[in-house]
């Protein structure tokens, strides 16, 4: 059942600091990076927490309704818990200048704590470094026979960083990987500095939301810069999260595969054919304290960028 909401009750909801509950707002507007559609059919996959940003696992479909455009829909053709063992996972390293020792022997726990997950196959994870002009495949499938997690990417001193071509690249190599049920993670542990892509950040998200890549940001900088706001907009524009470097590496993928862990997939018939940008946000109905994470919306009809 899809509902047209008026406008002045459509802004006094969205208005409400927990019913704002998919990405963060963006402040660009529809000029923002979304995924595109033509057919008469919107499928969306999402995260679930609580107010304790926990994953929720026990979620219905009557525990939330989505908002497209200025339609609440409440009926849906599908709704499935993702499958677990269909997650494809890129991590993808910033081995420039920036990254420190320090975080090199961290990186090594990370992708051992990715590989040892319980469900995930081993052949469902691939690791990038980039740095310099070029981003570099480390393993694919076989990361912990490699030795990848062992040897860390070295440093590069030069100090270029091609962090825009890195995302368009490993967005691509997931895009090929699973099915059209598989979510697809890209795991970026960068301190959001570009310096010599041919890629603009806009290319690198729409890369990604093209081919419904979420991507998790994990940020390298002490404190928060420039970067730190790149890597923000990388993380909200795809439906994933934002770690600043107090959380730590570890505990920030610890988090990360707990909220994959309370990801669904939803579908359902396009409200409207109304040509241009339709927002998405997902709203509680039952327990206001839920909160969803989400990519921002998309474009009817396809449209050539």
């Amino acid at each position: 059942m899809a509902t047209r909401l008026p406008a002045r009750s459509l802004r006094s909801l969205l208005a409400l600091p927990l019913f704002c509950a998919g990405i963060s707002p963006v402040v660009a507007g529809p000029a923002d990076y979304t995924y595109r559609t033509g057919s008469s059919e919107v499928r969306l996959t999402f995260s679930a927490t609580d107010e304790r940003d926990h994953g929720v696992a026990t979620l219905q479909s009557t525990d939330f309704a989505v908002v497209d455009k200025d339609v609440i829909v409440r009926k849906f053709q599908s709704f499935t818990r993702s499958d677990w063992t269909k997650l494809e996972i890129a991590i993808v390293v910033d081995a420039s200048g920036s990254v420190t020792p320090r975080f090199r022997e961290e990186l090594g726990e990370v992708v051992n704590l990715v590989s040892q997950t319980a469900g995930i196959p081993d052949e469902n994870l691939a690791m990038f470094s980039f740095h310099g002009q070029q981003t570099t495949m480390l393993c694919a499938g076989n990361c912990r026979a490699s030795g990848a997690a062992e040897r860390p990417p070295e440093r590069s001193a030069n100090g270029l960083t091609p962090l825009f071509d890195s995302i368009v690249l490993a967005s691509g190599f997931l895009g090929k990987r699973g099915d059209d049920h598989s979510q697809k993670i890209l795991i970026l542990f960068s301190d959001g500095a570009d310096t010599i892509s041919e890629n603009s950040m806009r290319n690198a998200i729409a890369a990604s939301q093209d081919l419904e890549v979420e991507i998790d940001c994990i940020d390298l900088n002490r404190h928060f810069h420039t970067g730190s706001a790149v890597l923000q907009a990388l993380a909200r524009s795809t439906g994933g999260r934002y770690f600043a470097q107090p959380d730590g590496a570890s505990r920030a993928l610890q988090t990360i595969l707990e909220g994959l862990r309370a990801s669904y997939t939803v579908s359902y018939r396009l409200p409207t054919h109304i040509q241009g940008f339709h927002s998405i946000r997902i709203l509680p109905t039952h327990n206001l304290n839920l909160q969803f994470r989400s990519r921002s919306g998309y474009y009817y009809p396809d449209r050539t960028r």
